[in-house]
């Protein structure tokens, strides 16, 4: 089964599959823990040092799930897109997001 996902702004329908569906939802509730995690140090009053490592845990996973959602836009939306014929506003799509992104 495919999962279909709007993109914002342009609209391109992006299908995941089952497969790459999961690996993201998982990597997703790991961070969502994570942050519950970060969350309770502060309330706990925990080692500033301890937090901050927790918080570069959480970016690098947000980092990693950002290029896997980059990785899957390139070898599908983007060689779709230029099948189509309308690659230079696609580029200038991905462009306004990775410039979001970093």
């Amino acid at each position: 089964m495919d999962h279909t996902h709007q993109e914002s702004p342009s609209n391109v329908q992006h299908n995941y599959t089952e497969a790459s569906m999961q690996d993201l939802m998982n990597r997703l509730s790991r961070i969502e823990g994570h942050i519950r995690g970060v969350k309770t140090m502060v309330e706990a009053s925990r080692p500033c040092p301890d937090v901050l490592v927790q918080i570069a845990a959480v970016r690098g996973a947000l980092k990693q799930v950002g290029r896997i959602i980059l990785n899957e836009h390139l070898k599908e939306c983007i060689t779709r897109t230029a099948k189509q014929g309308d690659l230079k506003t696609e580029i200038e799509v991905l462009k306004t997001a990775l410039d979001s992104l970093f």
